[in-house]
């Protein structure tokens, strides 16, 4: 699988990416409203796929917060190439892009472990994996059902 593996910037198409692997994902991304927000806004932020072959199986995008930091806006793997180090290859050419360009750091928003959710128990887990640490928490950045867990990695 992997020799056929592709992960590059792209330019183009970026919102039907976004929603075709989004909504394959419902454990992950099961509002609506948050999957429209991210199919709008990911058009003007840095994304990258992973392909194989001519199928996109996954994307990362990034919001440029200031000239030090950056975070992964959303990212999504389709749910048969998980555990397969795409979502790893993802966030490494994410931050080979910001090293070029002088970023010192990279977050990302999840969701906290005082709301129980085992899909999520494997994205923070992945995100440990890859020398994120959790910082603190938010309990009204999405909703009160849904706190955020901050975690961030000095790049």
């Amino acid at each position: 699988m992997s020799s056929n593996l592709i992960i590059k910037q792209v330019y183009k198409n970026k919102s039907e990416i976004c929603s075709d692997i989004l909504r394959s994902l419902p454990q992950w991304f099961g509002i609506e409203s948050a999957i429209k927000t991210y199919i709008k806004q990911v058009k003007n932020k840095p994304t990258f796929i992973a392909k194989i072959d001519d199928n996109i199986i996954g994307f990362i995008s990034l919001h440029l917060h200031n000239k030090y930091s950056a975070e992964i806006y959303v990212m999504g793997i389709k749910k048969e190439f998980h555990k397969k180090g795409i979502g790893k290859k993802l966030t490494q050419k994410a931050i080979a892009y910001l090293k070029q360009k002088n970023y010192k750091f990279l977050s990302v928003k999840t969701l906290s472990p005082s709301k129980k959710n085992k899909a999520y128990e494997q994205t923070r887990k992945f995100y440990k994996a890859l020398g994120f640490y959790p910082i603190e928490e938010f309990k009204n950045i999405w909703d009160e059902n849904n706190p955020c867990l901050l975690m961030i990695k000095a790049i």
